[in-house]
């Protein structure tokens, strides 16, 4: 087997082991299941990662049975000059710290406490640069006290966790790349990222769309670029994005109302050599608050902007703070009516939308996952952003995806793509609607593309092809002609097939189509005399 596929098993199999131990403790399905895992496995992470980078810098542990034990031996100032060297993505952790010496203290009284506050003091000391932000300026700690969660047999629960930590390492498989840890990720969060029946509902975007917007999106080389995503989620498009930039390229910005999402996407980014932007990640109201900004104050500008903006969702009780003087520049469509009957059906992703309009550089692109109906509505504050997208020309393309490519959602989706330098117009329209092939996905059928599919998708972007059928290449005189219409559809043209017949044969389809239509005709009359007929022998009783 190949080694990169057995060590992705064996990383399952801890997933699942620890998803039994939290079973077998009466965590399962627990609202508070997903920090126990998620954290465990950060924990394991780290303390992998840490053995990896000291092993590099001291080719004497490397060579040890237990560099554990070897690393005790330290004088302090040897160990502080240690930890000095390590890069900023790495933990640092005390040989008390380590998953080793909870193992080998596992039978003390009052196990669960020392599980605690190991977990918490990594948290504590490590806290400038692994906490994530609120908007109010509060850091999120990395770990928290997980035994609370337990109610009975807490040092047993702990002992169990650490038991499944230990013969297992990550320490072989550190200079694999995204596509590794994106599956990982993806498998870690599976039961927990999603639509609960909670009022922020957070899908995970299919790999298929995240790919095809970061390839796009990044056409050529570039480098410090700035990366941002107004509602991130857990970052599956941050994710594609950096690594089509390069991770030691780009600095990631986010932020999303949700703690939970919040949580995760550090999560993906320390899986992913990303930590040097988790200080950037920040749980808040965007639409209300939006964090990043310049010293000056003003919003900060970003080179890549990725989304997949909520919907629908209630925000109505926040709506009319949004209608100031400080907003008019940034929402200058407007903002929905709050409907009487159903809160929650506020189209908010508008809103989005032009919060996206107004952060991007000079020559910033963006690419946003929209309802298709966006792109044909012909009245309301959906037009209006259409049409200034072509009046100040930076609108790069769309593309209409199949339907049902969100499992989750029956929604059809299209991909809006920004780019404030594409001036000269030459944008791409497409249909893929009748590309990929149909899955079942638990209770939900879902379209899924196929590798092929996706490379003519990207190809047939970037190359500003037009295939008959399937995307066009118009200008932003074009657009406006059709009324500001993005749907390719509206601009494919409409082909007659003419086919040469003799005089003879054209004589015998018209006798053909006459006597079809003399039988129709008198069928119609027959119908109408029995329907008269009826109606007259109708009485009043």
């Amino acid at each position: 087997m190949n080694r990169t596929l057995e060590f992705e098993r064996n990383t399952k199999a801890l997933i699942d082991d620890l998803k039994s131990v939290c079973a077998n403790y009466g965590l399962g399905n627990d609202g508070n299941e997903f920090k126990i895992i998620t954290q465990v496995f950060l924990y394991k992470f780290l303390n992998d990662k840490f053995a990896f980078e000291v092993k590099q810098l001291d080719n004497k542990l490397a060579k040890v049975e237990s560099w554990e034990t070897e690393i005790k031996k330290y004088k302090q100032t040897d160990y502080d000059l240690l930890l000095m060297q390590l890069s900023e993505s790495t933990a640092r952790l005390k040989p008390d710290q380590f998953i080793s010496y909870l193992f080998e203290n596992q039978n003390q009284s009052k196990f669960a406490e020392l599980f605690d506050s190991t977990l918490m003091d990594i948290a504590k000391e490590n806290i400038d640069i692994f906490s994530v932000k609120t908007d109010g300026g509060e850091k999120i700690l990395l770990f928290e006290n997980l035994s609370r969660y337990v109610i009975d047999k807490r040092d047993e629960f702990c002992k169990a966790l650490v038991n499944k930590l230990v013969n297992f390492s990550f320490e072989h498989i550190f200079h694999e790349k995204f596509d590794f840890y994106a599956t990982i990720f993806e498998y870690l969060i599976k039961d927990y990222n999603t639509n609960s029946g909670g009022k922020y509902a957070e899908y995970f975007t299919p790999h298929a769309v995240a790919k095809i917007m970061a390839s796009c999106l990044v056409t050529e080389r570039v480098k410090n670029a700035t990366c941002y995503d107004p509602s991130a989620g857990s970052g599956t498009l941050l994710m594609n994005l950096a690594h089509a930039i390069g991770e030691d390229k780009c600095t990631i910005y986010s932020q999303d109302i949700s703690q939970k999402s919040s949580n995760l996407l550090r999560l993906n980014l320390i899986l992913n050599n990303l930590v040097h932007s988790i200080p950037n990640i920040v749980k808040g109201n965007t639409l209300l608050d939006p964090y990043h900004r310049e010293k000056d104050g003003k919003l900060k500008k970003f080179d890549f902007i990725v989304s997949n903006p909520p919907f629908k969702l209630d925000f109505s009780d926040f709506v009319e703070d949004l209608k100031t003087k400080e907003n008019h520049e940034r929402f200058f469509a407007g903002m929905p009516n709050v409907p009487k009957v159903k809160p929650e059906g506020m189209a908010i992703y508008p809103a989005f939308i032009q919060h996206i309009m107004f952060s991007l550089s000079d020559k910033g692109r963006a690419a946003i996952v929209v309802p298709t109906g966006f792109i044909t509505k012909q009245s309301g504050i959906e037009k209006k952003i259409r049409e200034q997208l072509v009046e100040k020309k930076m609108l790069r393309g769309v593309v209409s995806m199949p339907s049902n490519i969100f499992a989750t959602t029956g929604t059809n989706v299209s991909i809006l793509f920004l780019d404030k330098s594409n001036t000269k117009g030459d944008i791409v329209l497409m249909d893929t609607s009748k590309l990929g092939e149909t899955v079942k996905d638990g209770k939900n059928q879902k379209t899924v593309l196929r590798n092929d599919e996706e490379e003519k998708i990207i190809n047939t972007f970037n190359e500003h092809k037009a295939i008959e059928g399937f995307s066009v290449v118009v200008s932003y005189e074009q657009i406006a002609e059709k009324n500001y219409s993005f749907s390719a559809g509206q601009y494919f043209d409409v082909k007659i097939d003419y086919t040469n017949i003799s005089i003879e044969e054209f004589s015998a389809k018209m006798e053909e189509f006459q006597s079809r239509l003399d039988s129709m005709f008198a069928e119609s009359r027959d119908l109408e005399m029995g329907i008269q007929k009826k109606l007259k022998g109708l009485k009043y009783e």
